[in-house]
């Protein structure tokens, strides 16, 4: 990785998502980023939203597709290492996305930590791949505010869809939905 460069650590394109090398893996995309910004937000309405996360550093604009349940997951982990730390300061406004807001890749697995010597939350997010192939990663470094604005825009996020089954937790449709709870048979009693 480029430590602190902002940039992927090759600036070819074809290096970046050019045809598999040979076993059927290919040169990932990596990305160390000290972000400027960080937010999640959607795309399209409720009901078939595409979840993005968009971190800036300078010039740099890294989009990603994420998962609900991740931005879910990823508030309450952040929320869980900024109430261990000191009280953050003034939290970031601007939380929208930026155009153009078209993901780079979509996003796997992800790993949060605390940089206590540099007074930062680090995430570490690994791009879905199927078995055998090596995928891009990216390491960002945010503040705690950043943190704490990211868990707020989540929840709103989150709480603004459509309301979970109370059987399941799936997302319910105003018509309903086939409820695994309930073998699909009827729609469940809300």
């Amino acid at each position: 990785m480029a430590r602190g460069s902002g940039q992927c650590c090759d600036d070819d394109p074809a290096v970046h998502r050019g045809p598999p090398r040979e076993g059927g893996r290919r040169v990932t995309d990596a990305f160390d980023l000290s972000a400027d910004r960080l937010c999640v937000g959607t795309v399209g309405p409720v009901g078939s939203r595409l979840f993005l996360i968009q971190c800036r550093q300078a010039e740099t604009l890294l989009t990603l597709k994420i998962e609900k349940q991740q931005v879910s997951a990823m508030g309450d982990l952040l929320a869980r290492v900024v109430k261990d730390q000191e009280r953050p300061g003034h939290l970031p406004d601007d939380q929208a996305l930026e155009e153009p807001a078209e993901p780079v890749w979509v996003v796997g697995t992800i790993g949060v930590s605390f940089d206590e010597s540099e007074d930062r939350v680090v995430l570490v997010i690994e791009e879905l791949v199927p078995e055998g192939e090596v995928g891009a990663i990216a390491r960002v470094s945010i503040t705690r505010e950043q943190a704490a604005a990211f868990t707020i825009q989540a929840t709103r996020l989150i709480e603004s869809g459509r309301p979970p089954c109370p059987l399941c937790g799936s997302p319910l449709d105003p018509s309903g939905h086939e409820c695994p709870r309930t073998n699909g048979r009827r729609p469940p009693a809300v």
